[in-house]
């Protein structure tokens, strides 16, 4: 492996030396290209692109219980009407993240762009979380979705044993590791295969969905908004089970540096594959409640499933099997491009140097993958992965609500930035607001577990004191720290 200094790219994707303090260098930067750099190379294409963002978003989810839209939103109507308002402004956040990445042309995703727009603590916090709880937690609980649904068609009969699910969870996990730390192109090529897979079932449920309505049952679809009102706290909480349902749109922003002609493919990507995940999600809800009412739906603990049952007898145990393959490529996705974000704060001086390392033959940040490695087998065997995670779920949304409020502030402190991709102001305002206002709610409705994870959150202050100001660290520390 070679060790790269603090560095960071600009627009021909060439690598500059970079500051020590964790600030970036000039956009305008004309300094030459280092020879003898190993460098990540440019393999994302656009169809790889659109395979990280589809295969990162359409998870388990869809498949297995969409029922918290419903349970909020108290109607089939009103929850077909969140489900596409969530995918409408989920393409507003991907579309300010397309001007993002075509303008500031640096892997990283939040990491960076609230680096360039609001300073180094405030991007340190970000990475903190990150890597300390959020990205272990949420890859143990897809994980786990993926170790429950491969072995589902051999325990039909039986409950699966936990342990059983632990541990094939834990070979799920090294899989992947050991995939995005040997090859950058069969990572992406084995995303495209699975992306393909998730279409696929979710064609599996459309079809025989369409079906059903043609053959004119829609007898779930009258009085579609009759039912329980929606109170004033369930609308917002639905609104934040769409937009974690949406959730992974962003994930391209965080291989800006691998992607090929990013002006151009970074936007081409992202509208494409939110178009396709929207019209898909909203299809696969309207197949549902042709063939399940909405009181069974909120009883199944797997929707699909018991969709499968019903419509397609033997042909259901294939259902399982979609599904575990769709959570190994949010896996996939997710490990994939958030790596990339440690190597560039490990780049920028904000982790330990032994994260910004490249093999040398393999082109891959081996460190950056494999550090998520012990962290995700201690939550899956050791944590409550999901109170973790609801801890924790607020934190994603203020950082995404502070990343676009970022490019607004940008085009203010920054007007002569090249913008290949620009937005009207109009759709990051609105946004951003959208992303604070759900943070806002979480705190009023949810005081306890929001406040816990707001006091996590919290610690990457005195963290970012402690590990990155304070210049008189003893020697063992620095040591420690690789430095």
């Amino acid at each position: 492996m070679y060790r790269k200094a603090a560095v960071t790219t600009v627009s021909n994707g060439s690598y500059l030396q970079g500051q020590a303090n964790g600030r970036l260098p000039s956009m305008d930067s004309e300094q030459p290209a280092q020879e003898g750099k190993v460098v990540l190379k440019k393999k994302v294409t656009l169809l790889r692109g659109i395979s990280i963002i589809i295969g990162t978003i359409i998870g388990a989810g869809i498949f297995i219980s969409p029922k918290g839209i419903l349970k909020n939103t108290g109607s089939v109507g009103m929850s077909l009407i969140v489900w596409t308002v969530c995918g409408i402004l989920s393409l507003f956040g991907a579309l300010c993240y397309a001007e993002l990445g075509t303008c500031i042309k640096k892997s990283g995703g939040h990491y960076t762009y609230i680096l360039e727009a609001f300073g180094p603590l405030p991007a340190f916090v970000r990475v903190w979380v990150e890597l300390l709880i959020i990205r272990p937690a949420a890859t143990a609980v897809i994980s786990l979705a993926f170790g429950r649904y491969i072995l589902e068609p051999f325990f039909m009969q039986c409950e699966i044993p936990e342990l059983a699910i632990k541990l094939i969870t834990a070979v799920g996990i090294t899989l992947v590791m050991v995939l995005n730390s040997t090859s950058v192109s069969w990572s992406a090529r084995i995303q495209i295969f699975l992306t393909f897979c998730k279409l696929v079932a979710i064609l599996i449920i459309i079809v025989p969905g369409v079906i059903q309505l043609i053959r004119g049952e829609t007898q779930y679809f009258k009085n579609a908004f009759a039912g329980n009102d929606a109170s004033v706290m369930g609308l917002p909480l639905a609104f934040y089970s769409g937009m974690y349902a949406y959730s992974g749109w962003f994930y391209l922003n965080f291989v800006t540096e691998e992607v090929e002609n990013p002006e151009k493919n970074i936007p081409l990507a992202i509208c494409i594959s939110m178009i396709i995940v929207t019209v898909g999600y909203v299809l696969t809800n309207v197949a549902y409640f042709t063939t399940i009412s909405a009181g069974e739906l909120l009883l199944s603990k797997a929707v699909a499933v018991t969709f499968a049952e019903r419509l397609m007898g033997n042909f259901s145990l294939a259902v399982p099997v979609f599904v575990a393959l769709s959570c190994f490529g949010s896996m996939n996705g997710g490990i994939f491009a958030v790596s990339r974000m440690f190597f560039v704060a490990s780049r920028e001086g904000h982790l330990p140097e032994i994260l910004s390392m490249i093999h040398v033959r393999k082109h891959t940040p081996l460190p950056a993958v494999i550090v998520l490695h012990p962290l995700t087998m201690i939550m899956l065997f050791t944590g409550d992965l999901y109170s973790l995670l609801n801890f924790l779920s607020f934190a994603r949304w203020l950082f995404i609500g502070l990343v676009v409020a970022g490019l607004i502030y940008l085009r203010y402190k920054r007007p002569d930035m090249p913008r290949p991709f620009k937005v009207p102001l109009f759709i990051p305002a609105l946004f951003s607001f959208t992303c604070l206002f759900m943070v806002a709610l979480s705190l009023y409705s949810d005081p306890v577990n929001t406040g816990i994870g707001f006091a996590i959150t919290l610690t990457g202050v005195p963290a970012y004191y402690l590990f990155i100001v304070w210049d008189k660290k003893p020697k063992w520390f620095r040591n420690l720290l690789g430095k």
